[in-house]
């Protein structure tokens, strides 16, 4: 069993790691439930730190909306004027399925590859034999939770290396670069992350989301994505005179979450399968409700989904009850149908992996990110590693080695965006 350390006696920070540990404890949880913009007046927390360090570093045309998007703009550097403007793209927001509150960061140095005692009073271990991943970092720094807490590297590691790539180019304006957008989100996690960006309004050619995971991730392929909300309207009657009368809503719902694919479920599918994911599942006798997330690379099979559910719905048994009802929303699309054509842009990322030692790995995003929503709009971007791993959740953590990894490989596509030409 390894001991982890407190952050604050950790021997080998950096300013890159201090940077992304005080953005880490600024609490920024979006809220599902909450339709203001951002989701939560604590996103502010963190934009106006970043706002005021923009500024400081000398960024041009900083701003952050009332809906908490910040922005900022890096000139290019002398001779890189006509290259494509680059867009830079993290989120600001956690994810609500984990606390943000208290974060306490903890660190396994030069880890050996045993399980991580996060908790040891309540027996919370970071274990290889659970996140077999980790295995990838033996010998390496491991940033951590204490077990109560998400760590908030999704996607704060994002934003720190993107504020670590600013602060580079600002003070080193002679390193080549094309003109650099920022564009820092929130409400990501939410699926709201772009509700507020005018998109042609950033004046980019293409851009980069850095909002991956493990090193070397390069990600050009997401989920086909809907949202699905069903409603079960019981019939409430005094529990001691309610037989052959009472309808409960609630054992409804869990009945209809019941008749959902096990094998087709987050826990059971990997790569390129898609699933149903019941989120939540709220209500009582007179009420209820199952919101489902939908994912599915393949858009044919996506609308297959959909069809399925609401076929389900349909003919869902509630007795005596009223019917049950579903309204299935469409939240974003795979970004690989926005991408063709602009393979060189992928390009130019591996070779800026290779410039820093790291061999790109192309896998399927099991998720979205913003970049989803930008590609769709015109402007393709990718998504690069963080460095992080078990994102949403108190198993989070990132290697030091990794987030260093990924802060450099940001400056190294900067650095080939001055000589990029975009395909028309």
């Amino acid at each position: 069993m390894v001991y982890p350390v407190s952050y604050n006696d950790y021997a080998k920070k950096t300013p890159l790691l201090d940077r992304f540990i005080r953005y880490a404890l600024i609490p920024t949880g979006s809220d599902p439930e909450s339709a203001a913009s951002p989701s939560a007046a604590r996103e502010f927390d963190l934009a106006r730190v970043l706002e005021s360090e923009l500024r400081a570093l000398g960024a041009k045309d900083v701003t952050l909306s009332e809906k908490g998007v910040v922005t900022a703009t890096i000139p290019a550097s002398s001779g890189a004027e006509k290259a494509p403007v680059i867009l830079l793209n993290s989120h600001m927001d956690t994810s609500p399925e984990a606390s943000c509150e208290g974060i306490h960061p903890q660190v396994a140095e030069a880890w050996n590859g045993e399980a991580i005692a996060l908790d040891p009073e309540n027996k919370i271990r970071l274990d290889p034999e659970v996140f077999p991943e980790l295995r990838r970092h033996i010998g390496e720094d491991i940033i951590c939770t204490d077990g109560r807490t998400l760590l908030g590297a999704d996607d704060k590691a994002g934003v720190a290396a993107i504020m670590n790539a600013a602060e580079w180019f600002l003070t080193h304006p002679e390193d080549p670069h094309a003109e650099i957008r920022i564009l820092f989100t929130p409400d990501e996690e939410i699926g709201r992350g772009t509700d507020s960006v005018d998109v042609p309004g950033l004046r980019a050619s293409y851009g980069f989301t850095i909002d991956g995971g493990d090193v070397g991730g390069l990600e050009s392929e997401t989920f086909n994505a809907a949202t699905a909300r069903v409603t079960f309207t019981g019939i409430s009657v005094h529990p001691g005179s309610a037989k052959g009368k009472m309808v409960n809503a609630a054992k409804l719902a869990a009945r209809f979450i019941s008749l959902l694919p096990e094998s087709e479920s987050p826990e059971e599918t990997e790569g390129h399968e898609g699933f149903f994911h019941p989120i939540s599942i709220s209500g009582g006798v007179e009420h209820a409700e199952v919101i489902l997330i939908i994912r599915d690379h393949d858009r044919g099979a996506f609308e297959d989904r959909k069809m399925w559910l609401a076929a389900l719905v349909q003919n869902f048994d509630t007795g005596r009850a009223a019917p049950a009802q579903v309204v299935i929303q469409d939240q974003y699309r795979n970004m690989r149908d926005y991408l063709a054509g602009h393979e060189n842009i992928l390009d130019l990322a591996h070779a800026a992996y290779r410039d820093c030692g790291i061999e790109p790995i192309e896998e399927p995003v099991r998720g979205g990110t913003d970049g989803a929503f930008f590609s769709a709009k015109g402007l393709p971007c990718p998504n690069v590693f963080t460095g992080g791993l078990n994102y949403h959740g108190i198993y989070e953590c990132i290697p030091a080695q990794s987030l260093e990894k990924a802060a450099n490989a940001v400056i190294a596509i900067l650095r080939r965006s001055a000589s990029l030409t975009l395909n028309s």
